[in-house]
């Protein structure tokens, strides 16, 4: 018996209910992906991987978390990747993709003064995030300029756990959705993260695992990450100490993680920007080392 009510509580733990993420204020009736969505469970009662420590040390044990997002602007433009709503009367453009072969034809309903990662004239990825808040339809696109060509896009249904062909990037490398690994504003000032974050690392594996669908690296070593790879800060790490922000933060990182995303500089995590960052708070962030975290083994977590 005792050995029967141990198995039902561990499958018990592992199948926590999974929460439904905040949506987005200029779209309250549409979810940021169903509760089902393996960015919405929590991940804080499975196991860790056996080469987790490997793993956390190529990304580098020794470096901190920063947050990628804040308030104010960064070289002219806002420190973060913005997200833009339009509604159904938006007019559709057609896209010329560098990577049309794995990029959704659109059209993509983005307006003259859609905001884009870094502003106007910025250089690096230059993501634009745009939602349409009558059909809930998430388009995403990478290195997105005027006129209007980009890298890579790709549309989503905010309602449907449907993914990305394998093998096919999106507009981030793991082939995953940008906007549910987010950071946001009101989520913080609301007092819970319901989601897993977005999160980059310098070097990538030749791999990926679920959820991601795409890989980005010629680096064939297994002690490297592969996109997808989600991580979690130990459960006994003290937050008490942290400014409100920075404690609504790591809390979602005890309980959903992050997930590998993108290359870029290590446990830098995404956010989108506002205004009400306090930067300072967010800064605190420095203090948590790269070796307070976890690799998750989700082999077994699907939607």
């Amino acid at each position: 018996m005792r050995l029967a009510l141990g198995t039902a509580l561990a499958a018990a733990l592992l199948a926590a209910p999974a929460a439904l993420a905040s949506p987005l204020p200029g779209a309250p009736d549409c979810p940021v992906f169903p509760a089902t969505s393996v960015w919405n469970k929590p991940v804080d009662k499975l196991p860790v991987r056996k080469d987790s420590r490997t793993l956390v040390n190529s990304i580098g044990a020794r470096q901190y978390v920063h947050a990628d997002f804040g308030s104010g602007l960064w070289d002219g433009g806002p420190i973060g990747i913005p997200i833009t709503v339009v509604g159904s009367s938006q007019a559709r453009t057609a896209v010329d993709f560098h990577y049309d072969d794995e990029s959704d034809p659109g059209p993509y309903p983005i307006p003259p003064d859609v905001a884009i990662e870094g502003g106007p004239d910025a250089d690096g990825d230059r993501h634009a995030i745009i939602v349409d808040r009558d059909s809930c339809t998430l388009y995403e696109l990478f290195d997105l300029h005027p006129a209007w060509d980009a890298g890579s896009g790709a549309i989503w249904n905010l309602r449907s756990n449907a993914m990305r062909p394998l093998g096919w990037t999106s507009a981030d490398a793991a082939g995953l959705a940008i906007l549910p690994g987010l950071a946001r504003f009101e989520e913080v000032a609301r007092g819970t993260i319901d989601h897993a974050l977005r999160f980059t690392v310098k070097r990538s594996r030749r791999a990926f695992i679920y959820p991601a669908r795409h890989f980005a690296s010629s680096y064939t070593s297994p002690s490297l990450p592969p996109m997808g790879l989600r991580l979690r800060l130990r459960a006994n790490f003290p937050v008490a100490g942290y400014p409100y922000q920075a404690r609504v933060i790591l809390r979602a990182l005890k309980r959903y993680g992050m997930i590998v995303a993108d290359n870029g500089s290590s446990w830098y995590i995404s956010g989108a920007p506002d205004p009400r960052w306090n930067n300072d708070q967010l800064h605190t962030l420095h203090r948590v080392k790269g070796s307070d975290f976890r690799v998750v083994n989700t082999s077994k977590l699907r939607p």
